[in-house]
């Protein structure tokens, strides 16, 4: 699919970004693979790397429209991780968050039809679905902004669609590579929010396998969620530390005890597949009339049931001890 093709990753630096780029360079022959993101030394570091002849690097920020433009020229394929995550950050300063989050997406969204790329995928977040901070909050609205895209790019535009997934195991700025550090340093006691916390859990490789196989299934305006395991984190105390004793530090600004990928007021617009699930668009396109009960790779998905949510801490599957431990190994 994306042999002979140029490909575009925004905040393309970071961990999904690397591991994104590693799994095409070793499946595929791309014309061109495009990173677009703001910090030149991660850029550099990043070229020691990855210096395969298709390797293309741009300076840029999501906020610079006209940038975004110049970079999407004769792309095929777009995938949009650039964003502001941090949830505590995002609380102290909105409106950058939104700037990137929101403006940003807006912004690819633009570019991607003035420049007639073909697909484009943006990476979204569990925080998204029913939001209670300004992060999540940011992010659902860059899901609204993407799927009624496909109103905007007409018939023969852009395909626009999400893909929404829970914590990424040992990607930058997570809980595993800092209870890490934190045990490296000799720490007794790891610091935990509330013992009840739950999380979805899915690891780095799983993420991109995810959103290739979405590239070949999309027929646009889908939110795709992957059925991924769930981690009780203090079970993660445990598998990382040896020990459960850990110090309570309170919940931090923002933070869910829990998390929810399909909320149950989207259930009415769920389809359950396989190994997914799809939230389809709430809006009609005016140009088109989308069966999403039969996806482009020939699967076929049916209606969850009434009141159906799909929530960390009810999922039927948990990771245990030993498996986290397993999941710890080899992401180091």
């Amino acid at each position: 699919m994306f042999s002979d093709k140029s490909i575009l990753i925004t905040g393309g630096t970071g961990s999904f970004g690397k591991q994104f780029i590693s799994y095409l360079l070793a499946r595929y022959s791309p014309r061109k693979l495009i990173i677009y993101s703001r910090d030149e030394l991660k850029q550099f570091e990043m070229q020691q790397t990855f210096d395969a002849p298709c390797m293309r690097y741009f300076i840029g920020d999501v906020r610079d429209k006209e940038r975004l433009k110049a970079a999407m020229r004769d792309v095929d394929y777009v995938v949009h991780a650039a964003a502001l995550k941090q949830v505590p950050a995002a609380e102290y300063n909105p409106n950058e968050c939104i700037k990137t989050n929101i403006n940003g997406a807006q912004n690819v969204i633009d570019a991607a039809i003035s420049a007639d790329v073909r697909r484009v995928i943006a990476l979204s977040t569990d925080k998204a679905a029913n939001p209670v901070n300004l992060y999540g909050a940011t992010k659902l609205a860059s899901d609204k902004l993407f799927v009624a895209a496909n109103n905007i790019s007409g018939a023969k535009g852009p395909r626009f669609a999400v893909v929404r997934y829970g914590n990424v195991i040992g990607s930058r700025g997570s809980v595993v590579p800092f209870f890490r550090n934190l045990l490296e340093e000799g720490c007794s006691k790891l610091p935990v929010t509330h013992e009840e916390m739950t999380r979805f859990w899915i690891t780095l490789e799983e993420g991109v396998e995810f959103v290739v196989k979405n590239f070949a299934r999309m027929q646009g305006g889908e939110i795709f969620v992957p059925k991924i395991p769930s981690i009780r984190i203090l079970d993660l105390v445990e598998a990382m530390s040896g020990s459960r004793e850990y110090e309570l530090v309170g919940i931090r600004p923002g933070e869910k005890l829990h998390e929810v990928m399909v909320p149950e007021e989207m259930a009415h617009h769920s389809l359950e597949f396989d190994d997914h699930y799809v939230i389809t668009p709430a809006i009609k396109f005016f140009d088109k009339n989308v069966d999403y009960t039969l996806n482009k790779s020939g699967e076929s998905g049916r209606q969850v049931e009434d009141k159906f949510e799909y929530h960390s801490g009810t999922n039927p599957h948990f990771l245990t001890v030993s498996e986290l431990q397993e999941l710890d190994k080899n992401t180091k």
